[in-house]
């Protein structure tokens, strides 16, 4: 059942369609392509995706310093609780790198992996920046670099069959200790690209939605120690044990369909159940 179209969305219904029929044609693509050309493609479809749609969200963020902003502060809600000055910062499908150059102002440095260079143009960036571009599933620093790693929105735009190894490289990547913080949509309630207005399932640049218990699990295989989903309360971090909401969404998923999109889209639920997890090396 796909989801209305919010009265904040900006575009007109004409540019939506466009977005939709555009990035599911590339998208599709993607989801074709042997291993070995996925490398080059990453890269080659988002940048196309980019210049086709000069209306696209995060190309007019860029443009919106106030947006851009808010963006920024409310992902600086939760990773203030894990920076501090010695902390050497990845974060992983950085975009328009805003989020990583306001990390820099505290860490001791802060890397961005990207796969597209188009939305990271024309920047002054700090001394203590490093951009490294990526062929999408890969993590292009040496390992051991880093001590907290960061993604949100990223994991679901890999192909299934890179998923496994962009999270081995992760882990790889950061020192012994060190933290994955990975947010990404709920499949359950889902789907959550531009297809969210008009399919069922993930059509556009989704190539999977996890449920929190999946990708918990797909941690743990890559080498990671200990996952734990976060729980904010009243500023405070607190990290849950992984068990509590595989029950729930155990629960969910025994619903049929239509009853369980309602009852995990509904907003208290769809928080609840949105996948925000730690995973320590």
């Amino acid at each position: 059942m796909p989801w209305p179209v919010p009265a904040s969305e900006k575009r007109t219904p004409e540019q939506l369609r466009e977005h939709y029929e555009v990035e599911k044609e590339l998208a599709d693509r993607l989801r074709a392509a042997p291993k070995q050309d996925r490398a080059r493609l990453y890269s080659e479809l988002y940048d196309e995706l980019f210049r086709r749609l000069p209306h696209h969200p995060q190309l007019s963020r860029k443009a919106d310093s106030d947006e851009q902003g808010k963006v920024v502060a409310f992902q600086m809600q939760l990773l203030r609780h894990f920076i501090t000055p010695e902390t050497v910062f990845l974060e992983i499908g950085a975009g328009d790198c805003a989020l990583t150059f306001e990390v820099a102002k505290t860490a001791k440095k802060a890397i961005a992996v990207e796969v597209s260079a188009e939305v990271t143009q024309n920047k002054q960036t700090p001394e203590n920046f490093e951009l490294a571009l990526s062929d999408g599933s890969s993590i292009p620093v040496p390992n051991g670099t880093a001590t907290l790693a960061y993604s949100n929105q990223l994991i679901e735009h890999l192909h299934v069959e890179d998923a496994k190894d962009h999270l081995k490289q992760v882990c790889d990547a950061l020192a012994p200790g060190g933290q994955y913080v990975c947010i990404t949509p709920n499949g359950i309630s889902g789907p959550y690209d531009v297809s969210m207005y008009f399919d069922e399932t993930p059509t556009g640049f989704h190539m999977k939605e996890y449920s929190m218990t999946e990708l918990g699990r797909m941690m743990r295989q890559a080498g990671f120690s200990k996952v734990q989903p976060v729980v904010g309360a009243k500023g405070r971090l607190i990290l849950a044990p992984l068990w509590v909401y595989s029950i729930l969404e155990g629960f969910l998923l025994a619903l049929p369909l239509k009853l369980r999109k309602k009852v995990s889209r509904w907003e208290p639920i769809r928080k609840r159940i949105s996948v925000k997890l730690v995973a320590t090396k």
